[in-house]
């Protein structure tokens, strides 16, 4: 269990949190609304979006099974690990300022279940990307 809260064991549970990120967007269209919101765009509108959502959720996927399956790997240095830090780093930490810069107030506030999801993206996107960070130091530091 102490495994966990090493870099190594923390890497390998974002991975897991991503993967499972990208397994709830089968879902989340039902969730905020989308099929009722897109029926009355073109056909167009609908399948890009759809299509977008797909390729978010294979990204979410595959982004976690980097530190999922190659925690150790990242650790160790060398200049691809370094770039793989650095690019997750700098994703999910402009995720994380989306959060805060980009989605409005007025989508969560007055609402219990959407500012308890504006909470919880708010604390996994800090936890991701300080994990990640954390991570591109310590390989810095060599």
């Amino acid at each position: 269990m102490t495994h966990l809260l090493t870099l190594e064991g923390q890497l390998r549970l974002v991975g897991v949190a991503l993967i499972a990120m990208g397994a709830l967007h089968i879902v989340l269209p039902r969730l905020i609304g989308w099929p009722a919101d897109l029926a009355g765009t073109t056909l167009l509108t609908r399948q890009v979006s759809y299509a977008h959502l797909f390729f978010v959720a294979l990204t979410c996927v595959l982004l976690g099974l980097l530190p999922l399956l190659l925690a150790r790997d990242l650790l160790a240095g060398g200049r691809l690990g370094t770039a793989l830090l650095t690019a997750q780093t700098l994703f999910w930490g402009t995720r994380w300022l989306f959060e805060f810069v980009v989605f409005s107030p007025r989508l969560w506030r007055g609402d219990r279940l959407r500012t308890a999801a504006h909470v919880a993206l708010s604390v996994l996107w800090t936890w991701v990307t300080a994990v990640f960070a954390c991570a591109l130091v310590t390989v810095g530091r060599g």
